[in-house]
C-alpha cells in the first residue's frame, strides 16, 4: 500500500492545471447525475452539479485502443488506419501526442499509467510524450509552480471486472475494496491509483462522499435488452459495484488535489474511453458502444473559460473524441497543429458545433467487424458493412464471461423475447436508433416510412464523410500491414490512383443488399482490376451466400485461385458454407494454418459461424498449440469452446 502525505503547494498560475479522471467501459445510463437513481456515484454527481454535464458526447471508437489512439493524436482512427484494435500500424512522423506540444510550453505532463495507443513505435512515442508515464506519475512531482497537465486512467470499471473475469477474481478485486472494515491486499501492482490511502480525516469533501457497502443484485433497475432473472441480476450488480468504486478512486484523487491546495487552480475532465463493458454495448457500433458520459468543471478562477457556464450546466452540443487534444492546446495557449481537425471546445471564438459526428468500429480482439455511424445527438444512424456477423458474435475476451455465458445459455432455451434474441442473429443493414425516448436502442427505426427522409439526408452525409476523409478502413486489415511495410496508412489513404476510394465504396455498399441486380454487379466486381474493390465484392457474396445458385456458386468455385488471399478467404467461407466443397476446405485450411495473422484470423473466424465446423478441428488444434498471436489464439479458443474441447477458460486480463 502507498501512503501519500498531504503540503499546500498551490500557488497563484497564469496557466491553468488540467486533470483528466479517465474511466473505462462506461455508458452514461449508469451514472447517477444522467438519470440513474440506483448508481452510487456521489463524486461524478458533485462534479456535474458544479460543472458542466455533456448529453452528447461520443468516443470515435467502441473498444480500447482505437478510442485511446484518437485521443493522445486527435487524429480519427479512419485516418491513421488505427481502427482495429491492438493492430499498431505505424503513424507519420510528425503525427504526435498532443501532450508533447504542451510540454514543450512549459506544462508538466504525465499519465497514470495505461497506455493502449494502437500505434506502432510506443516505447519512443510515450517517452516523447509525458515527462512521467508510471503506476506512480502524478502532478506531485512537478517544479515549483509548474503548470500540469496530468492523466489519470481509473481501471476499476472495466469489462475486467464488469463481466470478463472470474466471479470469484471480481470479489477480490471489487468487492473487497466495498466491504465496511475491511482491508485488501492488492495482486495487481500496476494499478497505483488503487493503492492511494490517504492519510487524512476520513469525512473530506471528495473522500467521504461514499459508504462502504455493496450495491445488491436487486438495487437496480435491469437494462431491458437482458432477461431480468436472479442469475443475470448477479452479474449486472458487477457493473454497478464497479463503477461504484471507480467514482470512489475518483474522490481519492480530488481530495489529494484540494489537500495540495491545488483544486481552485485546476480544469478537471472526467469521462469514459467507450460505452459500457457488457454484450452488446462495447465492441458494437451502436450509441451504447460509443455515447460516453463527460464531465468538465472550472474553479472559480477560471468559470470565464467555459463558454457554456458553469455550476450544474447541461449541455446537449455534440462533441467527440477529435476535440478533446484541440480543446487542451488552446486551453492553455498552444498552437493547434494543421494535422487536428477537431474542434476546440473552450475559445471564445470557437466554431459552432457540428450537425452530426462521425464514428466508427473496426476489429475488436478476434472479432472482424466494420461499422460508420453518423449522429446528431439525439438519432444515430449505423451502416453495417459486415452485417452477417451478430451483436453478441465471437470475440473471446467477451465470450468468457459469465454474464455471455448465461445469455447464450438462456438463448438455447427460449427464455429471451424476440428481442433479446436478434442479438445472437444477423444484424440488420442498416439501423436509427432514437437516443432520446430509446436509450437502450431496441426500436429500430430504419424502415419507419416516417423516418426515411431523415435516413436519406444520414445515408449521403456518412458518405460525404467517408469520402472526404478518405476512410482508410475500406481496406482489408492485411492490405494494411502490406502497406505498412513501406508507408504510413495515413498518408496510403491520400493517393487516388493506388487507392480508388470511389469505386471501393461503391462495391462495399452492396454488401447486405440482395437481389438480380445486386448479384449481377458483385459478379462483375469479382473480376475487377482492383484487388480492394474485388475484396468488397466477395464479401458480399458472403453477404447473400444462401440466396445464391448452383451456377453462380460454381463460378465462386472457379474465382477461389484468385490471388489476393482475402478474396479466396472470403470466397472459400461462402462456398464451403453452402456445399462443404473440398477445394473451399482446402483453402480455407490453407489460411488457418498461415503465418499472416490476420489472414489466419479471418479464416478461422468464419469457421465459427459455421453449422459444421468438424472437418476443420485438427487444424485449429495446430493453431492453438502453437507459437501465434493474441488474436489468431483467442479465435482457436472460441472455435474449440464451440466443439467443447476446451477443458479451461483460462483468460488474461
Amino acid at each position: 500500500m502507498v501512503f501519500i502525505e498531504y503540503s499546500t503547494i498551490g500557488v497563484a498560475q497564469e496557466k491553468p492545471n488540467i486533470l483528466w479522471l479517465t474511466f473505462e467501459d462506461t455508458s452514461p445510463q449508469f451514472i447517477g447525475c444522467y438519470g440513474d437513481e440506483n448508481a452510487e456515484t456521489p463524486v461524478m454527481d458533485k462534479m456535474a452539479a458544479g460543472g458542466v454535464r455533456f448529453t452528447n458526447a461520443f468516443s470515435t471508437g467502441t473498444v480500447c485502443s482505437p478510442s485511446r489512439s484518437t485521443i493522445i493524436t486527435g487524429v480519427p482512427t479512419y485516418k491513421m488506419g488505427s481502427g482495429n484494435h491492438r493492430s499498431n500500424f505505424p503513424i507519420p512522423e510528425f503525427i504526435k501526442g498532443f501532450p508533447k506540444y504542451l510540454r514543450e510550453a512549459g506544462y508538466y505532463v504525465t499519465n497514470n499509467y495505461k497506455t493502449d495507443y494502437n500505434i506502432a513505435g510506443m516505447d519512443t512515442f510515450v517517452a516523447e510524450t509525458w515527462d512521467e508515464s508510471s503506476g506512480k506519475a502524478g502532478w506531485w512531482n512537478r517544479k515549483g509552480n509548474q503548470p500540469f497537465f496530468s492523466v489519470f486512467n481509473i481501471p476499476d470499471s472495466h469489462q475486467s471486472r464488469t463481466m470478463s473475469m472470474s466471479y470469484e477474481w471480481y470479489e477480490k478485486n471489487v468487492l473487497a475494496y466495498l466491504e465496511p472494515e475491511k482491508k485488501n491486499d492488492k495482486d495487481d501492482d500496476r494499478e497505483i491509483s488503487q493503492d492511494i490511502e490517504l492519510k487524512i480525516p476520513a469525512k473530506k469533501e471528495f473522500s467521504g462522499l461514499h459508504e462502504k457497502k455493496i450495491i445488491g443484485d436487486t438495487a437496480f433497475a435491469m437494462p431491458p435488452i437482458y432477461l431480468d432473472s436472479e442469475a443475470m441480476r448477479k452479474q449486472m450488480a458487477r457493473v454497478y459495484n464497479s463503477i461504484k468504486l471507480t467514482d470512489m478512486k475518483m474522490g481519492e484523487l480530488l481530495q489529494r488535489l484540494q489537500e495540495d491546495g491545488l483544486l481552485e487552480e485546476t480544469i478537471v475532465f472526467i469521462f469514459s474511453d467507450h460505452g459500457e463493458g457488457v454484450p452488446r454495448a462495447k465492441t458494437n457500433g451502436i450509441g451504447l458502444g460509443y455515447r460516453v458520459p463527460f464531465i468538465v468543471w472550472f474553479p472559480e478562477k477560471y468559470k470565464h473559460l467555459s463558454p457554456w457556464g458553469t455550476s450544474g450546466l447541461v449541455s446537449d452540443e455534440l462533441i467527440d473524441f477529435e476535440d478533446l487534444a484541440p480543446s487542451i492546446l488552446k486551453l492553455a495557449g498552444v498552437e493547434v497543429p494543421e494535422y487536428m481537425n477537431g474542434r476546440a471546445l473552450l475559445e471564445k471564438d470557437r466554431e459552432p458545433a457540428p450537425d452530426y459526428t462521425y464514428l466508427s468500429t473496426d476489429r475488436a480482439d478476434n472479432g472482424p467487424d466494420m461499422v460508420r455511424t453518423i449522429t446528431d445527438g439525439r438519432y444515430v444512424y449505423s451502416r453495417n458493412f459486415m452485417p452477417f456477423f451478430p451483436e453478441v458474435k465471437y470475440i473471446r475476451y467477451i465470450d468468457i464471461g459469465e454474464i455471455t455465458q448465461q445469455i447464450r445459455k438462456d438463448y438455447k432455451a427460449g427464455k429471451l423475447n424476440e428481442f433479446q434474441e436478434s442479438m445472437f442473429k444477423k444484424k440488420p443493414l442498416e439501423v436509427l436508433y432514437d437516443l432520446k425516448s430509446d436509450p437502450w436502442e431496441i426500436n429500430n427505426l430504419a424502415k419507419e416510412p416516417e423516418y426515411q427522409e431523415m435516413m436519406e439526408q444520414m445515408r449521403e452525409r456518412l458518405e460525404e464523410k467517408i469520402m472526404d476523409d478518405r476512410d482508410v478502413h475500406f481496406l482489408p486489415e492485411y492490405e494494411l500491414g502490406e502497406i505498412s511495410e513501406t508507408t504510413t496508412p495515413y498518408e496510403f489513404r491520400k493517393n487516388k490512383e493506388k487507392y480508388p476510394l470511389k469505386n471501393i465504396l461503391e462495391t462495399a455498399n452492396l454488401v447486405g443488399k440482395s437481389g438480380k441486380a445486386v448479384e449481377k454487379k458483385l459478379f462483375q466486381d469479382l473480376n475487377d482490376e482492383n484487388s480492394c474493390v474485388r475484396y468488397w465484392a466477395s464479401m458480399g457474396l458472403y453477404a447473400i451466400k444462401s440466396d445464391l445458385s448452383q451456377n453462380q456458386l460454381k463460378k465462386i468455385k472457379a474465382a477461389l485461385g484468385d490471388d489476393y488471399p482475402p478474396v479466396q478467404i472470403n470466397l472459400a467461407a461462402s462456398l464451403y458454407a453452402q456445399t462443404e466443397d473440398k477445394e473451399a476446405e482446402r483453402v480455407l485450411k490453407e489460411f488457418i494454418l498461415s503465418q499472416n495473422e490476420h489472414l489466419a484470423l479471418s479464416a478461422i473466424n468464419y469457421t465459427l459461424y459455421l453449422e459444421n465446423r468438424s472437418s476443420f478441428i485438427p487444424d485449429i488444434k495446430k493453431v492453438y498449440n502453437s507459437e501465434v498471436g493474441y488474436k489468431t489464439k483467442a479465435a482457436a479458443e472460441d472455435f474449440l469452446d464451440l466443439e467443447e474441447l476446451l477443458s479451461k477458460n483460462k483468460p488474461e486480463e
